[in-house]
């Protein structure tokens, strides 16, 4: 292994191991943080004072990480420049892109949620072919990080571990898509969808079986378990539709793929999508490779 593939190898690891280590800490934080902040992030969102604190965690835990040079969030307006001399004398090139909190609005239900993590070998914006690893982890009854990278997917258990530490057990490992599909989930107001993509969704209810629970994290992980699709496509008032390219929808089409399916923002591949702003928003399509393909021709045929 080059100098540089051990790099790599260690700023992954590394990343992990800080989201790993956070992730109890944000859970833990959660109750006494249900309520908004006086912050907006970036895309002129109130934010909820869980978002701002597991930004802060997350911001300072990666910023200490060799060879990591930037931070950036969806609570931030631009990156961060973090880190310090990186290991094995090659210069900092990574930078980190992660939504803190995913799906915070689920607070006050009481729903899950979960952190997007996306490590890029690059400065951002950045495309999704320049990351080398993604992941995301779920808090739900039980908390649980999936990280993807070259080597492909994997589920681990967080767990804390007492005076040791934060302990992870992987759970299942070499994760692809089961290639019957079972489950779809659909964001956005049903007016408001364009024809194409109201003409499949008429198709794919009657397929498959509704799971959507208004946190982007517990849907895809429906997806990556059972198979299926998710989608949060474009709007008639947002026709770019809602979530992020660099925090939500390239570390998501990342870990897709890896895992045998396709992302897609109705047209390209997400992972091909030029950046043209760090908050920049894409339509987003996630799944079996049948039913993306399926989806683009019926939005491509309603357009």
């Amino acid at each position: 292994m080059s100098g540089s593939d051990r790099l790599e190898a260690s700023v992954i690891e590394s990343v992990f191991d800080a989201v790993a280590e956070t992730a109890p800490e944000i859970r833990a934080a959660l109750p006494g943080r249900r309520v908004e902040s006086d912050r907006e992030n970036p895309s002129g969102e109130t934010v909820m004072a869980a978002d701002v604190h597991a930004d802060e965690l997350l911001e300072e835990r990666i910023g200490l990480i060799d060879g990591v040079s930037g931070y950036a969030s969806e609570e931030r307006e631009t990156v961060v420049d973090v880190g310090s001399e990186p290991k094995l004398g090659s210069e900092s090139r990574y930078a980190v892109a992660v939504d803190p909190l995913d799906g915070s609005s689920n607070l006050r239900s009481n729903n899950a949620m979960g952190t997007v993590v996306g490590v890029y070998d690059g400065s951002l914006p950045a495309r999704g072919r320049d990351l080398v690893a993604a992941g995301y982890v779920l808090y739900g009854p039980i908390t649980t990080m999936v990280v993807a990278t070259a080597d492909g997917v994997r589920e681990e258990v967080v767990t804390r571990g007492g005076d040791e530490g934060v302990e992870r057990s992987v759970v299942r490992e070499s994760i692809s898509l089961p290639s019957d599909p079972v489950v779809y989930g659909f964001g956005g107001r049903v007016p408001d969808w364009t024809d194409g993509f109201r003409v499949f969704a008429r198709e794919i209810e009657s397929e498959l079986k509704l799971r959507y629970g208004g946190a982007m994290v517990g849907d895809v992980n429906q997806v990556l378990t059972y198979g299926g699709i998710f989608a949060y496509p474009a709007l008639a008032d947002a026709p770019n539709g809602k979530l992020r390219l660099q925090f939500e929808a390239n570390p998501i089409a990342f870990i897709i793929e890896r895992a045998g399916g396709a992302a897609s923002d109705g047209t390209e591949a997400i992972l091909d999508v030029d950046p043209e702003e760090l908050h920049q928003r894409v339509p987003l399509h996630v799944g079996n490779e049948q039913l993306v393909d399926r989806l683009e021709a019926a939005v491509e045929s309603g357009q």
